[in-house]
């Protein structure tokens, strides 16, 4: 049956809407004519903007999506012969078709990952590997926050983690598809929120853009290098816009567009999709208190995932659209992720609730 057209559904947080105001910063550079490539006024003031937000040695470089920022970012740190530790969960691994390895010719090595959150003893095994000719050589940990499965780094885990690739020799990137729903949960700024990665991917579409990402060189020992080599990176692996200027508008608002608080339009947007995902779990909570569904993990930032009687998800999707993450702990239910976005209404998640309620107890 196909879903009530005009609901917010709960499938993905690119399911949202263009944010007003980044449709208006695209409006504002669509004036006349300006230089291709990058070579114009607005990708001027990104430039400026990443700068202000992650510090004058950081270089900002718009893309047209995330698997193409991990995919630059991945290829820039590593060299052909180089090995990425991540996550069995991670993007890069599970969501991206192959991309880093098909494009970018680097290994993927999997580390296990419970909760999505990576342990700093499990870079130990792959350690082993360094100067070993018969082996992806381990160079970079690429590490999701918040993660895939949408719980969070809290910033001394982090760090303990990023410290321990780096004490290892490895490079850290930093998948941040949903960097803002991070920064905004911890209450921190977006280059906090990285807690020392070398390079970011820096997430927009899922936080309201209409399609816009960005590599971030956040070290500044890779900034000159970086500099002269990631251009070229880019245009290569085809994610080099030619009127630049509106993937850049769409960043530096969400950067730089405040509200009457002062409050950025990254984290304004964050912040609600964030709560949102909480007033869901708790208009579900009840059934999980009485054991008709599972909370499978922690909900940190915009995502909740449960497991429901496969009925009961049958009878949510009428109405609203989700994903099945996996299968069940038995036949008779499934895994499903639940995922909040900046436009997600509160009375969204409390028909969602009641839809539940009512397959949980027909005729009630």
């Amino acid at each position: 049956m196909t879903p009530a057209t005009g609901a917010r559904h709960f499938a993905s947080d690119n399911y949202a809407s263009v944010h007003p105001e980044v449709l208006a910063a695209m409006a504002d550079v669509n004036v006349g004519h300006d230089a291709a490539y990058g070579a114009d006024a607005a990708t001027a003031d990104f430039d400026a903007a990443v700068a202000a937000e992650f510090g004058e040695h950081a270089l900002g470089f718009p893309v047209f999506n995330g698997t193409g920022a991990n995919v630059i970012a991945l290829m820039a740190l590593s060299p052909r012969w180089g090995g990425v530790v991540a996550s069995e969960h991670a993007h890069i691994h599970r969501d991206e078709n192959g991309a880093p390895e098909r494009v970018g010719g680097l290994k993927i090595l999997e580390v296990p990952a419970p909760d999505g959150r990576i342990d700093p003893a499990s870079l130990d095994a792959w350690a082993a590997d360094l100067g070993d000719e018969h082996r992806a050589q381990p160079l970079v940990l690429s590490v999701t926050q918040s993660t895939e499965l949408g719980t969070l780094y809290g910033l001394e885990s982090l760090a303990a983690l990023v410290d321990r690739a780096h004490a290892l020799g490895m490079r850290v990137h930093l998948d941040g598809a949903r960097i803002a729903n991070a920064a905004a949960a911890l209450g921190v700024s977006l280059a906090e929120a990285c807690a020392g990665a070398d390079v970011l991917s820096l997430g927009g579409t899922k936080n309201g853009a209409m399609g816009a990402e960005a590599v971030v060189v956040l070290a500044p020992d890779l900034r000159d290098r970086f500099a002269a080599e990631l251009p070229h990176l880019r245009k290569s692996t085809m994610q080099l816009g030619s009127k630049m200027r509106y993937a850049s508008a769409q960043l530096t608002a969400l950067l730089t567009s405040r509200d009457e608080s002062g409050e950025p339009l990254w984290r304004r947007n964050a912040t609600h999709a964030n709560a949102m995902a909480t007033v869901l779990r708790q208009e579900l909570a009840p059934l999980a208190a009485d054991g008709v569904l599972r909370f499978t993990q922690s909900t940190h930032a915009n995502a909740v995932f449960v497991e429901m009687p496969r009925t009961m998800a049958g009878a949510i999707r009428e109405t609203f659209r989700f994903y099945d993450w996996r299968p069940g702990s038995t036949h008779e239910t499934v895994e499903v992720r639940l995922m909040c976005a900046w436009d997600t209404r509160a009375e969204d998640c409390v028909r969602l609730g009641a839809l539940a309620h009512a397959a949980a107890h027909p005729g009630a």
